[in-house]
């Protein structure tokens, strides 16, 4: 049993509200409408329905985060991409530190020269600084190398852990299922609803490590009534 929302109570209070000044202007002693008794028992009957099979829908949860890092190819692909990653910004980084070389030593030097090689040489540093924001962006840019490295290594392990996912769900028949890892925040998850471990078994992996399933503080799924 649950209680009836406070929409639905306000609707039934409305109606029969309605019903007793009818009532009290016929001085009490006129019979209800038979067509008012039959509106307000479908008006009650389609409001319980909608409640009804909200309630009804069955959901679960899965923990993205967790699945990938137990995917020994994610892992690879994670580590490829930090040592590319790596490499570039220290590329990046001496392309800076060589431009700030350049600037104190033109600081040093600026009282020794000319209009005209004052102005060459603050040419130069501009010309670096902007040769670095362009390798810069290149390589870390949206849509930029590292960006492409990551769609052609990440993105068909994402593929098939949503793969995996859909075949859960259809399998057992789940209206919706949540991603604990991603942006939504879940105030509450109870782990028997949680369908990581059967994603990973989907994928043909055993976890390198046991999921803690009490990691965020919630109680064990036995608290919680039947899903229906």
């Amino acid at each position: 049993m649950f209680a009836a929302p406070l929409s639905i109570s306000l609707s039934i209070l409305q109606i029969g509200t309605t019903i007793e000044l009818v009532g009290k202007r016929k001085n009490m002693k006129t019979k209800i409408n038979a067509a008012v008794i039959t509106r307000l028992t479908l008006v009650c009957a389609l409001l319980f329905t909608t409640v009804g099979t909200t309630f009804a829908q069955k959901f679960a949860y899965v923990d993205t985060e967790y699945i990938l890092s137990q995917l020994p190819d994610y892992k690879s692909a994670q580590k490829k991409l930090d040592e590319v990653s790596e490499i570039w910004q220290k590329e990046v980084d001496a392309k800076y530190a060589e431009i700030d070389k350049m600037y104190k030593n033109y600081k040093a030097e600026e009282v020794l020269l000319n209009s005209e090689q004052k102005k060459q040489r603050q040419e130069e540093i501009i010309a670096k600084e902007k040769e670095a924001k362009k390798f810069q962006q290149e390589k870390f840019g949206y849509e930029g190398e590292l960006f492409k490295k990551r769609e052609q290594l990440i993105k068909p392990i994402q593929d098939r852990v949503f793969d995996a996912i859909q075949t859960i769900a259809k399998r057992e028949d789940l209206d919706f299922i949540f991603d604990k890892g991603g942006d939504m925040i879940m105030l509450f998850s109870n782990a028997r609803f949680d369908k990581s471990g059967e994603v990973l078994e989907e994928l043909g992996i055993t976890p390198l490590d046991e999921k803690d399933q009490n990691d965020d503080g919630n109680p064990p799924g036995d608290d919680l009534p039947p899903q229906d």
